[in-house]
């Protein structure tokens, strides 16, 4: 379904007291979505249960990120990632997301938990949308999609060493 409408540049706004919550199976697939997630998505329920949360991803979100966030709650962690999605008719809008796995009674994994808020501007556009821009201009450099992606996750890798922290302390250390 992503690769269905083209990008029209304009970018979507939700309120600050709202929240954007979705939960998926083990594989990714949406089978939960709240009003606000419908709105902002453009997407009727019946067209988003059963799909690939996928479906609202914006080609100018690097892979790397995704790459990173999907390792990270497979290994059983919480995480929090700024995100760029894409609205059904091409629109956009951004999103601070705080994935979690989610669990069943015996503490079994069977699936995935996102709630997403307004994103702070000031973060968006001193760090996270020129950081983006980077990692995807290095990820399309590459002739096959693994080389690019190998080289946008060295490139996060290495500003995470550079900056002696983790992923999750270097986005926590964007909100002080």
């Amino acid at each position: 379904m992503s690769g269905e409408t083209s990008l029209t540049g304009n970018e979507q706004f939700f309120g600050e007291d709202e929240i954007i919550v979705s939960k998926t199976n083990l594989k990714g697939h949406l089978v939960y979505c709240n009003d606000v997630f419908l709105r902002m998505a453009g997407y009727t329920e019946q067209e988003c249960l059963g799909q690939p949360h996928s479906m609202i991803r914006h080609p100018e979100m690097p892979r790397c990120i995704f790459g990173l966030l999907w390792e990270t709650i497979q290994d059983d962690r919480e995480i929090f990632a700024y995100v760029v999605n894409r609205c059904k008719n091409g629109d956009h809008y951004w999103v601070n997301a705080h994935v979690t796995p989610s669990r069943d009674g015996a503490g079994n994994i069977v699936g995935y938990h996102s709630n997403r808020r307004v994103p702070d501007r000031q973060i968006l556009e001193g760090t996270i949308i020129p950081l983006y821009k980077d990692l995807l201009e290095e990820e399309q450099r590459h002739s096959n999609r693994k080389s690019g992606l190998e080289a946008s996750s060295g490139m996060v890798a290495g500003m995470l060493k550079e900056k002696n922290i983790e992923y999750d302390e270097f986005i926590a250390t964007l909100q002080s």
